[in-house]
């Protein structure tokens, strides 16, 4: 008996760790709204993604200090000849400004922009309940941790 229970837990170990692995072009695990929990003082940082359909998904960030919007992007997450691209545009610039997604797994995701100081990399992932997601380039990186609402 001691023997199979080792064996199940054995099991169940191994699968756990390599669906981590396992590639996914799946990103329904962003979706919903996310309130950032590391954020500066004063300020609230927010997340909405939606999907569209099976190859777009729509986000939508912004922060707010005391009621006022000081910050906002929009960003999507679109297929395109068979490769993913996040894309992120702010009020101030014309165009999206696409990352090529490098990494794709179940519950996350790396993008990357060498053309671009910072950030030029960009990573999401699922962290239990939480959502986490670095920008980055350089030698500057910053964390991001979200509850969901």
């Amino acid at each position: 008996m001691k023997i199979l229970v080792a064996v199940v837990i054995a099991f169940v170990f191994i699968q756990c760790t390599s669906r981590q692995n396992e590639k996914s072009e799946n990103f329904d695990w962003l979706l919903g709204k996310w309130q950032r929990t590391n954020e500066a003082a004063g300020k609230r940082t927010f997340e909405n993604w939606a999907k569209i359909n099976d190859s777009t998904y729509t986000g939508f960030a912004f922060t707010l200090q005391k009621d006022d919007t000081i910050n906002q992007e929009k960003m999507n997450i679109i297929k395109t000849d068979d490769n993913w691209k996040l894309r992120v545009k702010t009020p101030d610039e014309k165009d999206f400004i696409s990352f090529e997604m490098s990494t794709i797994n179940v519950g996350q995701f790396e993008c990357k922009n060498d053309s671009l100081p910072f950030p030029n990399k960009i990573k999401y992932w699922r962290d239990g309940e939480q959502l986490k997601a670095t920008v980055s380039g350089d030698s500057l990186q910053i964390p991001f941790e979200f509850k969901k609402l």
